[in-house]
């Protein structure tokens, strides 16, 4: 999948709440009421990501999960990191 242009990732970012771009990746951190569902949104996530053949980063602060996404073989970010990014969006 070719790496997007920097405008398309702006035009895609705007239509994408909540999500950034830090340091070459797409990025967003989500808050719950508590670990559990934490895990649960992470659990979910997970699914969509295997489904989708694209796998984020992952990290878990009590009710806090920070999603990172990068097309690491494109060397930067494509069209599968903001589907799956809207996916976890869906997902809240």
């Amino acid at each position: 999948m070719p790496k997007l242009s920097a405008q398309e990732i702006e035009e895609r970012l705007a239509a994408l709440p909540g999500w950034q771009i830090e340091g070459g990746e797409l990025v967003r951190t989500f808050a719950f009421k508590n670990f559990v569902e934490a895990l649960q949104f992470v659990n979910r996530v997970g699914e969509a990501a295997e489904r989708a053949g694209h796998h984020p980063d992952i990290d878990i602060r009590y009710s806090r999960v920070r999603l990172a996404l990068v097309t690491h073989d494109a060397g930067g970010l494509t069209e599968k990191d903001f589907q799956l990014a809207s996916q976890a969006n869906a997902l809240t």
